[in-house]
């Protein structure tokens, strides 16, 4: 008699339901920060008053909405089944960010460290040692990484603790080396067009990795899972693919609007001389 058991077929898993509000958020942070990039672009490279006034009135809000995107992917740790994957896939497209930017902005203007560097050094941490950080409770996990974030926020530019409550002036000698740049100790030198080191920006991503977890262990509200703005959503769903290709892009219209602008004014100079 044939095993009736063994010839069932076995159970499908059941799809984990996408967290739209997550994708909504990413989606917003990197809407800003193509904006931010192209006022960049238009007010640094190709020189334009209107767009540089623009990049400066937004730059107290860029660490806003570039942390929101690093603290969003630290949540989104948590459903992935392979930081560690991720995070080496996501190195590689940094590296290729490091070489490109080098070769068509040149050195001084190349991405050493950018944001794609810091998550993918965050990502691949994180996937050795997250058996280790389960270990630490979720909210004293949030707390002590967003105390240390706030503490070393100033490290960069040489002054540990919360300017003008409480800091130190760290020692010029900690930068007097090239080498620590990735860490937050960049020397008098280092230049990079995008600059997201680990001191302070990893200990974000990992105070968004625990409220993650606490989101995976009282499950997330209900309200998180139903889709209000659809752009934006869409933007979050395809935020990396989005933040290699913007640049590019808006390279490419700032170049082709420039070229019709020169071509116009030339047609203006050349054309009325031919009639005289």
């Amino acid at each position: 008699m044939a095993n009736t058991e063994a010839a069932k077929p076995a159970p499908k898993l059941k799809e984990r339901p996408r967290m739209h509000t997550i994708d909504e958020l990413r989606g917003f942070a990197i809407f800003c920060m193509i904006f931010y990039h192209a006022f960049y672009t238009i007010g640094y490279f190709f020189m334009l008053p209107w767009g540089a006034w623009l990049m400066n009135f937004f730059s107290p809000a860029e660490p806003y909405f570039a942390g929101l995107f690093i603290l969003i992917s630290g949540l989104a740790c948590n459903l992935s089944h392979s930081n560690l994957e991720r995070g080496v896939k996501l190195a590689i497209i940094a590296g290729a960010v490091t070489i490109v930017t080098y070769f068509v902005l040149g050195e001084k203007e190349m991405i050493q460290f950018g944001i794609l560097h810091m998550l993918s050094v965050s990502m691949i941490l994180y996937g050795l040692i997250n058996k280790y950080l389960k270990l630490i409770p979720p909210w004293i996990g949030i707390l002590f990484n967003a105390l240390l974030f706030a503490l070393t926020f100033m490290v960069p530019y040489h002054v540990f603790g919360i300017p003008p409550f409480l800091s130190v002036t760290l020692p010029d000698s900690m930068y007097s080396t090239h080498f620590l740049f990735m860490l937050g100790f960049p020397n008098d030198k280092f230049t990079s067009s995008d600059y997201f080191p680990l001191i302070p920006w990893m200990l974000l991503f990992f105070a968004g990795t625990y409220i993650g977890r606490i989101g995976i262990i009282h499950k997330f509200p209900k309200f998180m899972f139903k889709k209000r703005i659809p752009f934006f959503a869409f933007l979050g769903r395809h935020s990396l693919l989005i933040y290699i290709a913007h640049q590019p892009i808006i390279f490419g219209i700032c170049y082709a609007v420039n070229g019709m602008i020169f071509m116009f004014r030339t047609a203006q100079a050349v054309v009325p001389a031919l009639f005289h």
